[in-house]
This record gives C-alpha cells, sequence and structure tokens, in this order.
C-alpha cells in the first residue's frame, strides 16, 4: 500500500518527467524566422551574427534568403516573424499597407560597380555612377541585372533611371537579367565578362574574384541602408511578437551594433551600424 508520502513522490515524479518530455518541445518553440535580402547571407554576417544572437538571448533563428521584395511577400503572407532588408521606399510601402510595425534603420554599406578588369567600356576610376552606366550602354557592354525585385535590383533600376536611361526601352542582347541572387549574379558577370552591380559586403566576401575588379565607388547616389521590421501580429497572428522584436532589440542594441562594427574579412568592414540615426 502506498503511503501519502510515497504517492505525492510519484505525483511529483510524473509531473517532473511530464516538464522534461515538454523541455524540448518548448526549446524548439523559442525560434523565429526572418526573412532577409540575399546579401546579408551572402556576405557572410548571418553565419557570424546568428550565434551571437543565440547566445544572448537564446533565440534561434532561422533565415530565409530571398531578395528584399521577396523577402517582404514573405512578410505580407505571414510567413516570417521579422523581415530585415534593404530598399527603403519597399519598407514603407510595407509598413504603410499595415504589414509591419516599426521600422528601424540598422546598418549600411554601398553599392559598387564591378566589372572585367580587361575594362571595354572604360570606366574604371569614374566617380559619376550615371557616367559610368551611360559607358557601358553606349559600348553594348555585357551586363548583368539581379532582374529579382531586390534591394540592389531596385537600387540599380532607381541608378539608371538616375542617369537618364530608359533601360526598358534601351536595353539589349547585352543587358542580361538573370532573376537570381548577388552571388549568383557575380558568378554570371565573372564568367561572361560583364558588368554588375553589387552591395560591398557581397563582394568582400567573394571568393572568385580573379577576373572582376571594383571599377566605380563612391557616388552617395550608392549609398545602401539596411532596415528591420518585426511582421504585424495584428495581421498575422502566427507572428512570434516577443521573439521577434527581442532579436530587433538585439539588433539595433549598443552590442548587436558593436557585433556588426566588428564582422570583417581581412581586416575590412562589411558594414557599418548607423541604428541611432532615426531617419537613415
Amino acid at each position: 500500500m502506498l503511503t501519502q508520502f510515497n504517492r505525492r513522490l510519484l505525483i511529483a515524479a510524473a509531473i517532473g518527467g511530464a516538464i522534461a518530455a515538454g523541455a524540448p518541445a518548448l526549446a524548439q518553440d523559442k525560434s523565429i524566422v526572418v526573412a532577409s535580402t540575399t546579401s546579408t547571407q551572402d556576405s557572410g554576417l548571418f553565419e557570424y551574427l546568428l550565434p551571437l544572437v543565440k547566445a544572448k538571448t537564446g533565440i534561434t533563428v532561422k533565415v530565409i534568403s530571398q531578395g528584399t521584395g521577396q523577402a517582404l511577400d514573405t512578410g505580407r503572407r505571414g510567413d516570417a516573424d521579422v523581415v530585415f532588408v534593404h530598399a527603403k521606399s519597399a519598407e514603407e510601402k510595407f509598413l504603410a499597407e499595415g504589414q509591419g510595425v516599426k521600422r528601424y534603420p540598422v546598418m549600411y554599406n554601398d553599392f559598387v560597380l564591378i566589372g572585367p578588369k580587361s575594362d571595354p567600356a572604360g570606366i574604371k576610376g569614374m566617380k559619376d555612377v550615371g557616367k559610368a552606366l551611360t559607358a557601358i550602354m553606349d559600348k553594348k557592354a555585357d551586363f548583368i541585372s539581379r532582374g529579382d525585385k531586390s534591394g540592389t535590383h531596385v537600387a540599380e533600376l532607381a541608378l539608371w533611371k538616375a542617369s537618364g536611361i530608359d533601360i526598358e526601352a534601351a536595353k539589349g542582347p547585352w543587358y542580361k537579367s538573370i532573376g537570381q541572387g548577388m552571388g549568383a549574379a557575380l558568378n554570371t558577370a565573372g564568367a561572361g565578362n560583364a558588368y554588375v552591380l553589387s552591395d560591398r559586403g557581397t563582394w568582400i566576401h567573394y571568393k572568385n574574384k580573379d577576373q572582376l575588379a571594383v571599377l566605380v565607388e563612391g557616388d552617395k547616389r550608392m549609398f545602401n541602408q539596411y532596415g528591420v521590421m518585426l511582421v504585424n501580429p495584428e495581421k498575422h497572428p502566427t507572428v512570434k511578437k516577443d521573439l521577434g522584436q527581442a532579436f530587433i532589440d538585439y539588433l539595433i542594441s549598443p552590442e548587436g551594433q558593436k557585433a556588426i562594427a566588428n564582422y570583417k574579412i581581412n581586416g575590412e568592414q562589411l558594414f557599418y551600424p548607423n541604428a541611432e540615426d532615426r531617419g537613415a
């Protein structure tokens, strides 16, 4: 016959076993999905940063690496908790639609115009990206466009427009739209002796530079800002609001900003934190 004391021990053991059995499930629940631009992935930033996020917050971050337009669409479907992208006009539209809660600036770098070292369009060292793009068009030199509605693609189209060029009307066989990410675009440019616009972070991380070089940089129109937003849980109840905001809070915290600044390859800094610049 069980004494009252033994009965309590059995109940306590059963409760403890249930808690232990449920612990892995609870641990698995402390994860979020972040839809982000390919440049944060292809630059190696996430590989470096996410273990730091895990150590600080206990949150496991699962990344969906897409062009900015696709990443925002993933957020619109409620298939991500957070979007971390780089096309401010598209981000502001996302907010205006009520799809995001608030946009936080995180960091910046710049775009660079990459091309073959042989430089058939003769643009090396130009400081005006518009003149460089015009020279590429005039020479009908091969140009690789991401063509994927990414932040880089949006920036590329804006640069053609700012140069007074209607690229839809002007493009010919020399202008190749591939509908792929930044790494693939650089590979295509390298294999085809072509020009391409890249974010600097992916370029620094890119290994196969043999035939390519930075030919045009430094134009203020090539500034590249990144922002992060929590997907609106009022529209999408499955969004993990608290965990998603905790991830954002880490990115914009002094510790997170320092971690971003510390990410370097061969001593070269890839991203510059600017969370305190609310207008960024």
